[in-house]
């Protein structure tokens, strides 16, 4: 860098906080237009999002690590294909007939229903999804819920959690899902739940644990945050709105 465009730098006093953001700020500018590595960095940022919409979910490798932890069945929502998804999100909210045939099979009394669906971001999921449940899975054992066998689901919608979770008879259902992709995480998961889960849920019904990623929230604060919440939800047999996160505060 040379000595006049770090004087420059040093003078600016928005070039400081880059270091605590990955957000696009303080880029600079070259006349009218932005400097060519901020404009190439831009561009590459926004085609790994579009990668992360259209890449696929790796149920066959998910299901051999998380069998390792707990039994799995792979379902597929009623979106038949990727673009199919985009444009029809009402049918990644629900499950295929096939899919209910088998998942009925599975129908018993849980406490938990836990559901790993590809959402806008299989990369996040194929990232993120197993090393959480690692830390996940065990400690809801521990804590002596029983689980339903996890649900790895294709071309789904976070609201399909509550017909997988009700067909199976569960007290609760989780959903770790890919969140909408951004230029600056690609890759970032989210987590739901909802208490008695039921088709036609709305969304206040919900609450969420988002941004885990490595620039976010780690796999081990989400674990603890998502215990804490569960257990509470639990108890009061509620969550939502009327549910807050005490954990911090």
């Amino acid at each position: 860098m040379s000595d006049s465009l770090q004087h420059k730098n040093d003078q600016d006093p928005w070039w400081g906080l880059r270091k605590f953001t990955n957000a696009r700020i303080a880029i600079g500018r070259v006349g009218v237009s932005v400097p060519t590595g901020e404009s190439l960095a831009f561009s590459m940022a926004h085609a790994f999002a579009r990668d992360a919409v259209y890449e696929r979910i790796e149920d066959t490798g998910l299901r051999i690590e998380i069998l390792k932890l707990h039994p799995s069945i792979v379902l597929h929502s009623r979106a038949e294909d990727r673009n199919q998804y985009l444009q029809r999100p009402d049918l990644g909210r629900r499950l295929n007939d096939k899919s209910m045939e088998e998942l009925r099979t599975l129908s018993g009394h849980y406490d938990i229903c836990i559901n790993v669906v590809d959402g806008l971001s299989a990369a996040a999921v194929n990232k993120h999804a197993v090393p959480l449940l690692n830390l996940l899975i065990p400690a809801m054992k521990q804590a002596g819920w029983s689980l339903s066998p996890v649900c790895i689901i294709e071309q789904g919608r976070v609201a399909i959690s509550d017909e997988t979770g009700a067909t199976l008879n569960a007290r609760l259902s989780v959903i770790l899902i890919g969140e909408r992709p951004g230029l600056s995480s690609p890759d970032s998961l989210g987590v739901y739940f909802t208490y008695a889960p039921a088709i036609g849920n709305t969304d206040e019904r919900r609450n969420c644990i988002s941004n885990i990623n490595a620039n976010g929230l780690s796999y081990e604060d989400a674990s603890n945050k998502i215990m804490h919440l569960v257990s509470e939800s639990l108890r009061r047999q509620l969550s939502g709105v009327m549910l807050k996160d005490m954990l911090t505060e």
